[in-house]
């Protein structure tokens, strides 16, 4: 489209008129990455060449670096021209990596989004010094902070605002109380599209009434005029209009509040996901539900697992550090507005599956290489665990042991809680050779079936293999071909016989990101190991029952649970799972015109799994007679298909543990459907808690709307109260742990007004990214497509932990009990030479100690890596008042760092007081008596640094040598 221009001032109004020349590139959407770079290329070509022919021309690149550098790699020989123009200020890139949606990916995939934004674009001559968020489907609460942290104090989005902001500039106020001055752009990032489209003697009549409506708004002298679209830019004639031409950074300068002195403007304090001004598209939180559960898999292994562990055991190690790097750009890349949200194509979708999974992998081979090393320094048959916690863990992890070495004993000699679980399968393989030599086919060196050969014995037309998975003792390939060999002609019935293998539960004490090798050992004739808040057994047995005298579990005839806690809370009927239809699309749940909620099942089955002092399960499985899915319109059910489907739900609860574990499967079959997980609170509530993006951010029961208290012009759309959170939400007395990011509701009573009932969706399917006629929404959020696999059909697998509690979120210490259940001890069979002392394995320290310990009340460790020589700690305070970190290692100095990575100020470092410190003692390596475990297991000559953080402060610490 080709502007009307005009080379005189088009009227007095212009003076105030600031034009921004920009686009909104979405890398992909309704078409796949590749499709839309196409256009990319053809579009940046033309901006370029029109910076060349006239130094008056401006361009915003969309907030994010991610287009610029999938331009360069097809335009290499381009790159000087483009940090040309942006040394020259006039190509305006980064600061982010990607535009992410805020609410789907983790707090410190946006910090690690910014970094590589901030670094790339330096390398290009600067990045453009505006937290710059067009598009994203509301902001979280801690966006601020982060923003500051990247030294960025100024922000320019569109979608969120409250009804409250009747300017187009407020104050953002985050979680942790840091304030920024925001520009909000009534009207989204195309408000000036109309005003260059006409003839051009109108171009006056246009400005006019630009102004009029602009100044409505203002709360000072520049009126912004963001000309640009979608996939599209401005022509180069645009700088000839007599308008002022600028990039959003230099629009913004002196003025990046409309001149409006501190305190003369509005100010929003936490999240922005009203819908009183725009969009906010809440049900991309639910749409292809299995996008989320990846992203959140392949963050946690690369955050928690890969890149920490690397650091403690692999420092230096220059493969894993390229892994990491790569890991870390498919994340920030699948956590684009229209990636991981799954409201693109089905074939955006499959490439955003595949890249996830990529990524995952990727972390994961660097887990394997920490493993490896960990493994080759351990004895072979015994097993090292490692707590991927800052802090002291005691947890269950997986073994398969000898029968007759089915017990474990820790480095000192004490035995280690078990409980055996199953025996595997002793007869592997039974085959009839006319020629045995085919036998040889089958063994590489000793491995034979993924065992390793023990021994072997020929005899009655029977030829024998034993194998183990941990083999001891001589072996020699020649022996086994000579044996097989002097057996002679067939047949011959060969039998692969493995040792006799036990699956074991085993209760294991790690120190903080620390290691604990255990020994196989013989069963002795002695008292089992002491265990802390056991399982304990019924002795009657009449019911279904689940308590380790923390919670009890029992489950009713329906299958719901009833729950109750040591501190007396008491909950019953939770887990009804209820089904209703969805007219909706991948951005808005709608439902039909007579939606018939089905939550009563056909069938009942409960069978205990198993009963123990460590752990036990009992799977419920409800079957339920479900509509195929909705007619052509999108309406009635009453005449769709009946699709029986079961519903398996796997409760367990630990030792020690004061939640319910549930693992919820299911065979999706139904379409255009929403099928919840309903738990009543124990009390009523007003509110929710939910964490996720380093807060814990409290809400209402209802959302706000276009008719929200203020002059709300919205657009069109449902206010309704579903909500993201990340690792947990809690409500009423009942908190939920997720192992992803979930959408949920607090159902009200109509009477009271009180909410009284937790919903979690598990899936949500429907058919079209967009829906022309969204009953919830009145513009169509893009075009209607077809999304058949968003129907999300197949095996379906969701995790969760549950648990009552009584007080606040922070007293029941739900941060630290979701960091338990979303990242589990993690446990690799030791490989190398046995030696005597077995159990006293190379380690870092006394116990098999890390390099590094963390506390606090509310203190969480967000990230660990190796930079520049030194350790790089991310902290955040969830803790609703003041706090202290205390972070102790075998570092002699400390800094606090910037989201860049560059030291900030100098710490105070001490000598570790542990031994003088009974009260910090306790805190940091509580000894239970369970084990004899204490703070003689730990080094006493580390060094300790204290970092006061105010609430839902985030802090950057670098540990290194002074």
């Amino acid at each position: 489209m080709e502007p009307a221009v005009t080379p005189r001032r088009a009227s007095a109004d212009s003076d105030r008129i600031v034009v921004v020349p920009h686009t909104h590139w979405d890398r992909e959407w309704y078409l796949p990455f590749q499709r839309f770079r196409a256009g990319l290329v053809r579009m940046l070509d033309e901006v370029l060449d029109a910076m060349a022919a006239d130094p008056a021309y401006r361009f915003t690149m969309d907030g994010q670096l991610a287009a610029v550098e999938d331009y360069l790699e097809i335009r290499p020989a381009r790159r000087g021209d483009v940090a040309r123009f942006v040394a020259e200020g006039r190509l305006a890139v980064g600061p982010w990596l990607i535009l992410a949606d805020e609410f789907l990916c983790a707090g410190e995939t946006l910090l690690r989004n910014l970094e590589y934004g901030m670094r790339g674009a330096a390398a290009l001559g600067g990045a453009m010094p505006v937290g710059y968020l067009p598009d994203q489907f509301g902001h979280c609460a801690q966006m601020p902070q982060m923003l500051a942290l990247a030294g960025l104090r100024r922000a320019c989005l569109w979608r969120g605002v409250p009804a409250h902001v009747d300017r187009d500039a407020f104050d953002w106020t985050g979680a942790d109380g840091t304030t920024i001055r925001t520009r909000y752009l009534p009207g989204g990032y195309g408000n000036a599209f109309g005003l260059f489209t006409g003839p051009a003697e109108e171009m006056p009549d246009r400005v006019t009434a630009f102004v009029s409506t602009a100044e409505g708004w203002a709360a000072g002298g520049t009126l912004l005029a963001m000309y640009g679209a979608d996939h599209s830019a401005p022509a180069r004639e645009i700088t000839a209009s007599g308008l002022r031409v600028a990039t959003l950074a230099e629009a913004l300068t002196g003025d990046p509040g409309g001149g409006a002195a501190d305190g003369q403007v509005p100010r929003v304090v936490g999240e922005l996901r009203s819908h009183a001004r725009a969009n906010i598209l809440p049900g991309v939180i639910s749409a292809r539900v299995p996008l989320k559960q990846a992203m959140a898999r392949a963050e946690r292994v690369l955050t928690r697992y890969a890149e920490p562990l690397s650091a403690l055991w692999l420092s230096g190690d220059s493969a894993c550090e390229r892994l990491i790097d790569m890991a870390w750009r498919s994340v920030i890349a699948c956590s684009g507005h229209d990636s991981v949200t799954g409201c693109g194509s089905d074939e955006t979708a499959q490439q955003v599956a595949a890249r996830i999974a990529e990524a995952g992998q990727t972390a994961q081979a660097v887990v394997d290489l920490v493993a490896a090393s960990l493994s080759e320094a351990a004895p072979k048959g015994s097993l090292v665990v490692v707590n991927p916690s800052p802090f002291e863990r005691t947890g269950l992890v997986l073994a398969d042991l000898p029968e007759d070495r089915a017990s474990l004993v820790d480095a000192s000699g004490r035995s280690v809680p078990a409980q055996r679980l199953e025996h595997a399968a002793t007869l592997l393989d039974e085959t009839v050779m006319d020629d045995l030599s085919r036998l040889l086919g089958r063994v590489h060196e000793r491995e034979l079936y993924g065992h390793e050969i023990v021994s072997w014995h020929a005899g009655d037309g029977v030829f024998t293999v034993t194998v183990s998975r941990h083999a001891s003792g001589a072996y020699a390939y020649e022996d086994l071909r000579r044996a097989v060999v002097e057996a002679g002609p067939g047949p011959w019935v060969v039998r692969t016989v493995a040792e006799p293998v036990v699956t074991v539960a085993a209760l294991v004490t790690v120190p903080p990101l620390g290691r604990a090798v255990l020994t196989a050992r013989p069963p002795e004739p002695r008292l089992p190991a002491p265990v802390a808040n056991a399982l304990r057994t019924d002795a009657y047995g009449f019911e279904p029952v689940l308590d380790n005298g923390l919670l009890r579990v029992r489950v009713a005839g329906d299958g719901t649970l009833s729950l109750r806690g040591a501190d007396g809370t008491e909950v019953h009927g939770v887990g009804r799972i209820a089904h209703g239809g969805d007219a909706g699309d991948t951005y808005n749940y709608a439902p039909p015109p007579d939606d018939r909620i089905a939550d009563r099942p056909s069938r009942v089955v409960v069978e205990e799994i198993c009963s123990g002092p460590l752990t036990g399960v009992y799977e419920i499985t409800r079957v339920y007679d479900w509509p195929a899915g909705l007619g052509a319109d999108a309406g009635d059910d009453s005449d769709a298909e009946i699709v029986p489907t079961a519903v398996t739900t796997r409760v367990e609860i630990r030792a020690g543990e004061p939640f319910a574990r549930c693992e919820i499967t299911m065979d999706v079959r139904c379409r255009d459907h929403r099928v919840r997980w309903h738990a009543p609170l124990p009390r009523a509530a007003a509110g929710s808690y939910a964490e996720g993006q380093f807060a814990v951010v409290r809400r209402g029961l209802a959302a706000e709307g276009g008719d929200g208290g203020g002059d709300g012009d919205g657009g069109g759309e449902q206010p309704i109260p579903t909500f993201p959170a990340e690792s947990f939400v809690a409500a009423g007395g009942l908190a939920v742990l997720l192992d992803h990011v979930t959408e949920y509701e607090i159902n009200g009573d109509e009477i009271s007004g009180d909410g009284t009932e937790l919903a979690l969706t598990l899936v949500r399917s429907v058919g079209y990214l967009s829906r022309n006629r969204n009953p919830y929404r009145d513009e169509p959020a893009g075009p209607e497509v077809p999304t058949p696999a968003a129907q999300c059909q197949g095996p379906l697998t969701v995790r969760f932990a549950v648990l009552p509690y009584a007080g606040e979120w922070h007293e029941a210490g739900l941060p630290r009990l979701a960091e338990e259940f979303r990242h589990d001890l993690l446990a690799v069979p030791g490989t190398g030479a046995a030696r005597a002392g077995a159990g006293d394995a190379d380690e870092d320290g006394p116990g098999g100690g890390g390099r590094v310990a963390i506390s606090g009340d509310g203190v969480m460790m967000a990230a660990l890596r190796e930079r520049g020589g030194r350790l790089e700690v991310r902290l955040v305070a969830e803790h609703p008042t003041a706090t202290e970190a205390v972070v102790r290692g075998d570092f002699t100095a400390a800094w606090t760092a910037g989201v860049l990575g560059s030291p900030l100020s100098p710490l105070e470092v001490s000598r570790d007081d542990l031994f003088r410190d009974d009260l910090i003692r306790d805190e940091v390596f509580p000894d239970d008596g369970a084990d004899g475990r204490g703070p003689a297991a730990y080094p006493g000559s580390w060094r300790t640094v204290r970092v006061p953080l105010t609430p839902f402060a985030i802090a950057t610490v670098h540990l290194g040598e002074a």
